[in-house]
């Protein structure tokens, strides 16, 4: 039986190496895996490139990986929220550079690098800064851009339920950019609360195959960013 379990977050993190490219899921905090992100920061790796709808907020989770300053570039639809202070500092002074990319266009590149489809025309930025540089066509009379899909080394991703073969339930939005993401990936680790046997999840209600999953790691009680947050918790 292939098991693709590991024991601790640390484990699951250990190879990311110096200038990986990493996707992180969630949707601000909503599916942020912030154990494996702990790890990661932990491990030591630097000058990553992250893929993730944001940059986190206060000083946990992804917000606290730029804080350490191991992260070169950030590729993402909203660099800035409420509580995010630490990337527009690292931003001002030059530490860090960001792609901005629309949030639709930014699910459909992960999609399509996921998918094996290098390029894609979209409306969405046309005759905005976010186009300029890039390929434009026409079709229909419509103007449309091109854009790259994206692949990655490693996606850190956060699921409500796992089994050893790697098959993953997520908990209700929580799923967000997760599955994309698994497939984009050529390792991707899921953290879950539970990690039960093979034929203990309903194959029907399986979202991410454990075909496109590398790793599992059971976190029973994982943390809530804004509870982190709130609490004035600073990682590490």
């Amino acid at each position: 039986m292939i098991n693709k379990q590991v024991s601790t977050p640390a484990e699951a993190v250990a190879d990311v190496f110096d200038g990986a490219t990493v996707m992180v899921g969630g949707f601000g905090e909503a599916g942020s895996p912030i154990e494996l992100i702990h790890a990661l920061i932990d491990q030591g790796a630097r000058r990553l490139t992250v893929v993730s709808n944001n940059c986190g907020s206060g000083e946990v989770g992804l917000a606290a990986l730029l804080k350490a300053e191991r992260v070169a570039k950030v590729i993402c639809s909203f660099p800035r929220t409420a509580n995010s202070t630490v990337f527009p500092d690292l931003y001002r002074s030059g530490k860090i550079e960001l792609e901005l990319t629309p949030q639709g266009t930014l699910a459909e590149r992960i999609r399509a690098g996921g998918a094996g489809i290098p390029a894609f025309f979209t409306p969405a930025a046309v005759g905005t800064p976010l186009a300029e540089g890039k390929e434009t066509r026409e079709f229909d009379g419509k103007t449309y851009v091109m854009e790259r899909g994206l692949k990655a080394d490693f996606a850190l991703i956060k699921g409500r339920t796992a089994d050893l073969h790697g098959n993953v339930v997520y908990n209700k939005t929580a799923r967000n950019f997760g599955p994309i993401m698994a497939m984009a990936a050529k390792v991707a680790v899921v953290q879950a609360e539970s990690v039960v046997e093979p034929g203990e999840i309903d194959p029907e209600v399986v979202v991410s195959p454990g075909i496109f999953v590398n790793r599992v790691v059971e976190v029973a009680h994982p943390a809530h960013e804004s509870e982190l947050v709130a609490a004035g918790v600073c990682y590490p």
